[in-house]
């Protein structure tokens, strides 16, 4: 069986596009921390947002992160992002993840 492309529905997860949009975009966070080589105290410094809440995008816990807020903060980092949303019909989706 092929994946559907979001691990997250794949999983069963009631909020799937969600958590994979909110996975991408942490993962853009750790990649502009590496590239800059930024700790997390001084992403911290630079951004004002709190080094424990970097810790966590890190390790990937991301309950506490609205789509909203890690925008922000990729934005604090001085980075820019382009969103590009494909909407299709729910049962597409389904019958894309059978075949």
């Amino acid at each position: 069986m092929r994946g559907s492309g979001n691990v997250f529905r794949d999983l069963g997860h009631k909020n799937a596009d969600v958590e994979q949009f909110k996975a991408i975009l942490a993962a853009e966070i750790i990649k502009t921390l590496n590239r800059e080589g930024l700790s997390v105290r001084k992403a911290q410094g630079r951004t004002g947002i709190a080094a424990a809440d970097f810790s966590r995008i890190r390790n990937a816990d991301l309950g506490r992160f609205t789509v909203d807020r890690l925008i922000s903060i990729i934005n604090r980092l001085g980075s820019r992002k382009a969103v590009k949303v494909k909407v299709r019909r729910a049962e597409t989706v389904e019958h894309a993840g059978m075949q």
